[in-house]
Protein backbone atom coordinates (compact mmCIF):
# COMPACT_ATOMS: atom_id res chain seq x y z
CA UNK A 1 0.00 0.00 0.00
CA UNK A 2 1.29 3.39 -1.06
CA UNK A 3 2.67 5.41 2.19
CA UNK A 4 0.03 8.30 1.43
CA UNK A 5 -2.45 5.73 1.67
CA UNK A 6 -2.12 4.56 4.51
CA UNK A 7 -3.67 5.96 7.97
CA UNK A 8 -1.25 5.17 10.24
CA UNK A 9 -1.01 3.64 13.75
CA UNK A 10 -4.55 4.47 15.83
CA UNK A 11 -4.47 5.51 19.29
CA UNK A 12 -6.86 2.86 21.28
CA UNK A 13 -9.21 4.02 23.36
CA UNK A 14 -10.30 1.10 25.55
CA UNK A 15 -14.19 1.47 25.72
CA UNK A 16 -15.86 -2.04 27.52
CA UNK A 17 -13.96 -4.98 28.99
CA UNK A 18 -15.70 -8.34 30.19
CA UNK A 19 -14.49 -11.72 30.86
CA UNK A 20 -15.19 -12.82 26.93
CA UNK A 21 -14.39 -9.94 24.65
CA UNK A 22 -13.45 -6.11 24.94
CA UNK A 23 -14.45 -2.95 22.95
CA UNK A 24 -12.07 -0.38 21.12
CA UNK A 25 -12.36 2.90 19.78
CA UNK A 26 -9.39 2.99 17.27
CA UNK A 27 -8.84 6.51 16.59
CA UNK A 28 -6.43 7.16 14.04
CA UNK A 29 -4.15 10.79 13.31
CA UNK A 30 -6.63 12.03 10.65
CA UNK A 31 -9.10 11.89 13.42
CA UNK A 32 -11.06 9.32 12.05
CA UNK A 33 -12.62 6.59 14.79
CA UNK A 34 -13.29 2.94 14.12
CA UNK A 35 -15.36 0.78 17.02
CA UNK A 36 -13.79 -2.65 17.03
CA UNK A 37 -14.69 -6.09 19.36
CA UNK A 38 -11.61 -7.93 20.03
CA UNK A 39 -10.30 -10.61 22.53
CA UNK A 40 -7.21 -9.06 22.55
CA UNK A 41 -5.63 -6.53 25.20
CA UNK A 42 -5.40 -2.92 23.57
CA UNK A 43 -1.40 -3.60 23.49
CA UNK A 44 -1.67 -6.66 21.25
CA UNK A 45 -4.22 -5.00 19.01
CA UNK A 46 -3.53 -6.51 15.02
CA UNK A 47 -4.01 -2.66 14.33
CA UNK A 48 -1.17 -1.19 16.56
CA UNK A 49 1.17 -3.80 15.47
CA UNK A 50 3.93 -3.28 12.70
CA UNK A 51 3.12 -5.47 9.42
CA UNK A 52 6.74 -7.47 9.99
CA UNK A 53 4.66 -8.33 13.61
CA UNK A 54 2.39 -10.50 12.20
CA UNK A 55 4.60 -12.78 11.48
CA UNK A 56 5.02 -14.25 15.30
CA UNK A 57 0.95 -13.55 16.01
CA UNK A 58 -0.68 -16.52 16.84
CA UNK A 59 -4.43 -16.87 15.57
CA UNK A 60 -7.21 -16.96 17.95
CA UNK A 61 -8.71 -19.88 17.45
CA UNK A 62 -7.90 -23.18 15.43
CA UNK A 63 -10.42 -25.09 12.91
CA UNK A 64 -9.60 -27.79 11.00
CA UNK A 65 -10.78 -30.27 8.27
CA UNK A 66 -10.96 -33.39 10.00
CA UNK A 67 -10.58 -36.39 7.60
CA UNK A 68 -11.20 -40.13 8.69
CA UNK A 69 -9.85 -42.96 6.77
CA UNK A 70 -11.37 -46.46 7.91
CA UNK A 71 -10.88 -49.84 6.37
CA UNK A 72 -14.14 -50.26 5.08
CA UNK A 73 -15.59 -46.99 3.14
CA UNK A 74 -13.97 -44.12 1.08
CA UNK A 75 -12.41 -41.55 3.30
CA UNK A 76 -15.26 -38.68 4.92
CA UNK A 77 -15.07 -35.18 6.52
CA UNK A 78 -16.14 -35.16 9.99
CA UNK A 79 -18.89 -32.43 10.48
CA UNK A 80 -20.46 -31.63 13.77
CA UNK A 81 -24.14 -29.65 14.38
CA UNK A 82 -22.58 -27.00 16.76
CA UNK A 83 -25.17 -24.51 18.40
CA UNK A 84 -24.18 -21.12 17.35
CA UNK A 85 -25.55 -18.56 20.00
CA UNK A 86 -25.54 -15.67 17.50
CA UNK A 87 -27.52 -17.52 14.86
CA UNK A 88 -29.96 -19.07 17.56
CA UNK A 89 -29.84 -22.84 15.72
CA UNK A 90 -27.37 -25.55 15.33
CA UNK A 91 -25.19 -25.11 12.28
CA UNK A 92 -22.75 -27.14 9.97
CA UNK A 93 -19.48 -27.01 11.48
CA UNK A 94 -16.16 -28.32 11.86
CA UNK A 95 -13.69 -28.98 14.86
CA UNK A 96 -12.58 -25.24 16.03
CA UNK A 97 -11.41 -23.40 19.33
CA UNK A 98 -9.50 -21.08 20.96
CA UNK A 99 -5.71 -21.77 21.52
CA UNK A 100 -5.01 -21.45 25.26
CA UNK A 101 -2.56 -20.26 27.36
CA UNK A 102 -0.88 -23.84 27.77
CA UNK A 103 -0.84 -24.12 24.37
CA UNK A 104 1.85 -21.54 24.05
CA UNK A 105 4.24 -23.83 25.33
CA UNK A 106 4.53 -26.40 23.05
CA UNK A 107 6.27 -26.48 20.20
CA UNK A 108 3.66 -25.68 17.49
CA UNK A 109 0.64 -23.84 19.72
CA UNK A 110 -1.64 -24.44 16.47
CA UNK A 111 -1.14 -28.15 16.57
CA UNK A 112 -1.12 -28.83 19.75
CA UNK A 113 -4.69 -26.64 20.50
CA UNK A 114 -6.18 -28.65 17.24
CA UNK A 115 -5.25 -31.79 18.41
CA UNK A 116 -6.86 -31.13 22.09
CA UNK A 117 -9.93 -29.74 20.26
CA UNK A 118 -10.52 -32.51 18.19
CA UNK A 119 -10.12 -35.04 20.91
CA UNK A 120 -12.88 -32.56 23.07
CA UNK A 121 -15.11 -32.25 20.18
CA UNK A 122 -15.15 -35.72 17.96
CA UNK A 123 -13.77 -38.13 20.67
CA UNK A 124 -11.09 -39.01 18.20
CA UNK A 125 -7.54 -38.82 20.13
CA UNK A 126 -4.64 -38.39 17.19
CA UNK A 127 -1.52 -40.71 17.63
CA UNK A 128 1.47 -41.26 15.87
CA UNK A 129 0.06 -43.09 12.03
CA UNK A 130 -2.08 -40.04 11.89
CA UNK A 131 -1.31 -36.47 11.12
CA UNK A 132 -2.11 -32.55 11.30
CA UNK A 133 -0.78 -29.58 9.27
CA UNK A 134 -1.31 -26.23 9.08
CA UNK A 135 -2.89 -25.33 6.13
CA UNK A 136 -3.15 -21.55 6.90
CA UNK A 137 -1.46 -20.14 9.59
CA UNK A 138 -4.12 -16.56 10.46
CA UNK A 139 -7.36 -16.13 8.59
CA UNK A 140 -8.99 -13.19 9.33
CA UNK A 141 -12.79 -14.29 10.05
CA UNK A 142 -13.44 -10.42 9.47
CA UNK A 143 -11.70 -7.40 9.35
CA UNK A 144 -14.79 -5.27 9.90
CA UNK A 145 -15.83 -5.20 13.45
CA UNK A 146 -13.26 -7.43 14.71
CA UNK A 147 -9.38 -8.63 14.77
CA UNK A 148 -10.39 -12.37 15.65
CA UNK A 149 -8.73 -14.73 13.32
CA UNK A 150 -8.55 -18.67 13.01
CA UNK A 151 -5.62 -21.02 11.53
CA UNK A 152 -6.80 -23.70 9.28
CA UNK A 153 -5.20 -27.00 10.02
CA UNK A 154 -5.64 -30.35 8.17
CA UNK A 155 -5.86 -34.01 10.06
CA UNK A 156 -6.47 -36.89 8.75
CA UNK A 157 -7.30 -39.99 11.48
CA UNK A 158 -6.71 -43.54 10.78
CA UNK A 159 -9.61 -45.13 12.13
CA UNK A 160 -10.23 -49.09 12.62
CA UNK A 161 -14.25 -47.57 12.85
CA UNK A 162 -15.94 -45.03 13.91
CA UNK A 163 -16.88 -46.19 17.22
CA UNK A 164 -14.70 -43.17 19.19
CA UNK A 165 -16.96 -40.88 18.04
CA UNK A 166 -18.68 -38.81 20.43
CA UNK A 167 -19.23 -35.01 22.04
CA UNK A 168 -19.13 -36.36 25.11
CA UNK A 169 -15.92 -34.18 25.76
CA UNK A 170 -16.98 -30.82 24.93
CA UNK A 171 -16.68 -28.38 27.64
CA UNK A 172 -18.65 -24.99 28.76
CA UNK A 173 -21.31 -23.82 26.55
CA UNK A 174 -20.72 -26.06 23.79
CA UNK A 175 -23.13 -27.70 22.58
CA UNK A 176 -23.46 -30.34 19.54
CA UNK A 177 -26.36 -32.32 17.59
CA UNK A 178 -24.85 -34.96 16.20
CA UNK A 179 -21.91 -35.63 13.54
CA UNK A 180 -22.36 -35.50 9.47
CA UNK A 181 -19.68 -37.57 7.89
CA UNK A 182 -19.75 -36.27 4.47
CA UNK A 183 -17.58 -37.85 1.06
CA UNK A 184 -16.07 -36.13 -1.30
CA UNK A 185 -19.46 -36.26 -3.48
CA UNK A 186 -21.53 -34.75 -0.29
CA UNK A 187 -19.24 -32.30 0.37
CA UNK A 188 -19.36 -31.19 -3.42
CA UNK A 189 -23.18 -31.53 -3.05
CA UNK A 190 -23.23 -28.85 0.06
CA UNK A 191 -21.34 -26.22 -1.40
CA UNK A 192 -23.36 -25.89 -4.34
CA UNK A 193 -26.30 -25.80 -2.40
CA UNK A 194 -24.49 -23.26 -0.06
CA UNK A 195 -26.83 -25.34 2.86
CA UNK A 196 -26.57 -27.93 4.64
CA UNK A 197 -28.67 -31.22 4.44
CA UNK A 198 -31.29 -29.78 7.03
CA UNK A 199 -31.58 -26.67 4.81
CA UNK A 200 -29.35 -24.35 6.76
CA UNK A 201 -27.03 -21.94 6.12
CA UNK A 202 -23.37 -22.49 7.37
CA UNK A 203 -19.49 -20.66 8.44
CA UNK A 204 -17.28 -20.06 5.95
CA UNK A 205 -14.98 -21.42 8.05
CA UNK A 206 -16.77 -24.84 7.09
CA UNK A 207 -16.83 -23.96 3.54
CA UNK A 208 -13.06 -23.33 2.93
CA UNK A 209 -12.86 -26.46 4.76
CA UNK A 210 -14.99 -28.96 2.53
CA UNK A 211 -13.79 -27.24 -0.64
CA UNK A 212 -9.72 -28.39 0.44
CA UNK A 213 -11.69 -31.76 1.29
CA UNK A 214 -13.61 -32.17 -2.16
CA UNK A 215 -10.54 -30.47 -4.32
CA UNK A 216 -8.29 -33.36 -2.62
CA UNK A 217 -5.89 -31.17 -1.42
CA UNK A 218 -5.44 -33.12 1.50
CA UNK A 219 -4.13 -35.49 -0.02
CA UNK A 220 -0.91 -33.77 -1.69
CA UNK A 221 -1.76 -30.11 -1.81
CA UNK A 222 -1.54 -27.64 -4.78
Amino acid sequence: MPESQNPGKPQVKDLTQTPFVRLYDLVYPDGYHYLEASRRTGEDLLASLEPEQLDQVLPDAVSACLVVVTPDDEPRMVLSYEYRYPTGQYVLGIPSGLVDARDQDEGDPCVAAMVREIAEETGIRLTEGDTVSVVNPLLFNSPGMTDESTALLCAVANLDDLSSLSHAGAEGSERFDGFELVTKAQARRILAQGRDPHGHYYPLVAWAAMTYFACDLWQGGF
